[in-house]
């Protein structure tokens, strides 16, 4: 059984995860690029005989000084939390991020919460990484602070792939294409997201195709089109076949509808999680529902295809559970 812990605060930091190894940055996606400094964070820990722990924020920073949040999470809280435990951490520590937290000045930062809260034995950064008010925490600046408190500090390049840094951004791009496979290499494992169980028009049971359908937020920018996934609902895993955006219909904030093969249940209000195994198709407009069918018949058959031959993409990937 796992001791995984999740802190929401610093304010009272349970004695086993003092002098811990700290990893601090945003983490959206946990992909491939940020593994590496997790990988190097759980090695340092392991070789100091101290816990690994994530230090994190949310909501995402730009969200807070933006009008209206328009950031398309990879990783929201919870799912960022499950991957740092599928990842072998010992804890993370999601700090709430706001305008009031975004002026604390870079040494309170410091002292608040690595030396007084924490006691850190050493911090972990991406080469990219800045803190406290107007960003003045550079990484320089960091190692300084360790010089001076007694901690160490490690400052880790950016992971490249093609001539092109490994960033959540990138991975954003690849999904708001349809680029399922592309984002799923660079994630190392297949992306996936949780969503509450809402009630439709009903028009996927009527046409013999039920859905579970889960409302998206405006900042949900993956690509409109059908997709083959595998799901979570509660301990059980089914594969399915998926689709975003509604053409023929109103297509105004669609939600993700995901139907479960061989299974018929009432699942409203229920968590589903779904990870995408593949891009069938966009979306297209029909003739009429009879054409509508034969292609949801032709994507099912596509999305069955699509999982049988899915492999993990990495540890992270089988230890999630969605890929066998």
């Amino acid at each position: 059984m796992s001791n995984f812990m999740r802190l929401s605060d610093l304010d009272a930091v349970p004695p086993q995860l003092r002098g811990a190894y700290v990893a601090i940055g945003n983490f959206d996606g946990i992909h491939r690029g940020h593994q590496s400094v997790l990988a190097t964070l759980k090695g340092r820990a392991h070789a100091a005989g101290v816990p690994a722990v994530l230090l994190t924020f949310e909501p995402h920073p730009r969200d807070v000084f933006a009008p209206t949040p328009f950031m398309f999470r990879l990783t929201e809280a919870d799912s960022k939390a499950r991957l740092a435990e599928a990842f072998g951490l010992d804890a993370i520590a999601i700090l709430g991020f706001d305008y009031a937290f975004s002026q604390i000045e870079a040494e309170q930062f410091v002292s608040r919460f690595l030396v007084d809260a924490l006691g850190v034995t050493g911090v972990i950064v991406g080469a990219d990484f800045h803190f406290g008010r107007q960003r003045r925490g550079t990484p320089k600046f960091l190692q300084e602070a360790g010089a001076r408190d007694g901690f160490a500090v490690q400052v880790l390049d950016l992971m490249d792939e093609g001539n092109e840094v490994i960033s959540s951004s990138r991975i954003r791009a690849a999904l708001s294409e349809g680029a399922v496979a592309a984002a799923n290499r660079l994630l190392g494992y297949h992306w996936f997201f949780d969503g509450c169980v809402v009630k439709g028009d009903q028009r996927g049971r009527e046409l013999g195709f039920p859905t579970a359908n889960t409302a998206t937020h405006a900042s949900f920018q993956l690509a409109q089109g059908v997709y083959a996934v595998r799901a979570k609902l509660g301990g059980r895993l089914f594969d399915g076949v998926a689709a975003f955006g509604k053409p023929m219909f109103n297509n105004q904030r669609p939600p993700f509808e995901t139907h479960l093969f061989d299974f018929d249940e009432d699942i409203y209000g229920q968590t589903i999680s779904v990870a995408l195994v593949g891009f069938i198709r966009g979306q297209e407009v029909f003739s009429g529902l009879d054409e509508l069918m034969v292609a949801m018949e032709r994507d099912s058959a596509k999305a069955r295809e699509l999982i049988t031959t899915a492999r993990p993409l990495g540890a992270l990937d089988s230890k999630l559970g969605f890929i066998a």
